[in-house]
């Protein structure tokens, strides 16, 4: 049981280093969107892991309970994820940007046209 306590932690280091190794190993630009997104996956994930309290309830003041789950991880990934969002868009509407100028989307092409 030792080993399904820390499975947050697990997921989150294999996620991590799937999004690393798809930025490196990957010339092409959409999938090294793809892997960015993936490893900013992995890092909301351990955030929300590491803001939950066993046996901790919502933050609201009363007789019966006294140990609780701060609210602050949680709404710090709700705006990570929509900076997340909006930057993938961006990304994207680059990447287009560089199809039409290049006529690829290969990041080692486009080294070798700009030269």
């Amino acid at each position: 049981m030792e080993i399904l306590s820390s499975f947050n932690y697990w997921a989150v280091i294999v996620l991590m280093m799937i999004g690393f190794y798809i930025i490196i190993a990957n010339n092409n630009l959409l999938k090294k969107i793809i892997g960015i997104n993936i490893f900013q996956t992995s890092i909301f994930i351990m955030f929300i892991s590491m803001g939950k309290v066993i046996d901790g309830t919502a933050p609201i003041l009363n007789e019966v309970n006294t140990l609780y789950s701060s609210p602050l991880p949680h709404v710090l990934i709700l705006t990570a994820i929509v900076v997340g969002i909006s930057t993938t868009a961006l990304a994207l509407a680059i990447i287009i940007r560089i199809y039409k100028a290049f006529g690829t989307i290969e990041d080692n092409i486009i080294k070798k046209k700009m030269k």
